[in-house]
């Protein structure tokens, strides 16, 4: 079957999907998205993202181009056309396309985007063996908290990290202080046993992931801190991981070139990978 696209109202051929040359997302960057995972033909945690999806319009006051019911409609649709049990669903919304002006345009409607994609999920060994990551700077725009198409500092800090041929780049402020992936949120055991990651504030998105992960920690009896760390304290920790929508928890053994916790997977890592993929499968019924 054919790969179907959504474009402002129309189901179409994935090859042949287009938007305006003057669509201000094309133009400005000046838009939002979202990625949700699906299993089964059903989305997992999707309140959670059509609410984090609402933020990042309301933080650029953008409107949603339809009502919430019939976005769910849509949705359902356009998997059931694409014919996939397990993939991702993009949703890219941006102010939609008018005369090129820095200035928000007036009476506009915003434009909407949805792709559905194979699954992501990382391999077996890397669930098993953990990955390999590397620190770089932090480069992006200060509103990291709103979901933006404005991705270049990420593809730049990811493309490093291939370069290198490892998983993922962390992406570091100037004083040391390690805010999240380029395309993760990041996690460390300390030596005590505490569960760290950034708070959420303006310089990481709040990953979806990442909540549940919390409170997963933290019901199963884990301490767990939404406290900054640094290079150093990741480094030296006793576990290391990274979650995201696509990636799950996924452990890290090594950090530029330290190995953390002697190259091996820890036990909190192991316990909240296991419960993830309990919560994956109470959703939506799939066996990770």
């Amino acid at each position: 079957m054919a790969r179907i696209a959504y474009v402002n109202g129309r189901y179409v051929d994935h090859a042949l999907a287009s938007v305006h040359i003057e669509d201000r997302g094309y133009q400005f960057s000046d838009g939002i998205y979202e990625y949700i995972a699906f299993y089964n033909g059903k989305l997992l945690d999707a309140d959670a993202h059509f609410k984090r999806l609402e933020r990042s319009l309301n933080e650029l006051e953008i409107g949603l181009p339809v009502a919430p019911a019939a976005l769910g409609i849509i949705i359902r649709e356009l998997i059931e056309r694409n014919a996939r049990e397990d993939g991702g669903l993009y949703i890219q919304v941006t102010r939609g396309v008018a005369k090129r002006d820095h200035v928000f345009p007036k009476n506009v409607r915003p434009a909407l985007v949805m792709t559905i994609c194979g699954a992501k999920t990382p391999k077996p060994n890397e669930f098993a063996d953990g990955v390999k990551v590397i620190t770089a700077p932090d480069r992006r725009w200060g509103r990291r908290d709103i979901k933006s198409v404005s991705l270049l500092a990420n593809i730049m800090a990811k493309q490093e990290a291939a370069r290198q041929k490892v998983r993922e780049a962390l992406l570091v402020r100037e004083d040391g202080t390690i805010n999240e992936g380029s395309a993760s949120n990041a996690f460390i055991v300390s030596k005590a046993g505490t569960l760290l990651t950034h708070p959420l504030d303006e310089n990481i998105l709040g990953g979806i992931t990442r909540d549940v992960v919390l409170k997963l920690a933290r019901k199963a009896g884990i301490s767990a801190e939404e406290k900054a760390f640094s290079i150093s304290d990741a480094k030296n920790a006793a576990e290391a991981f990274i979650t995201s929508t696509s990636i799950n928890v996924l452990p890290v053994v090594k950090i530029d070139d330290k190995l953390v916790g002697g190259g091996k997977v820890g036990e909190v890592t192991k316990k909240l990978g296991e419960l993830y993929n309990a919560h994956i499968l109470k959703q939506t019924g799939k066996v990770i």
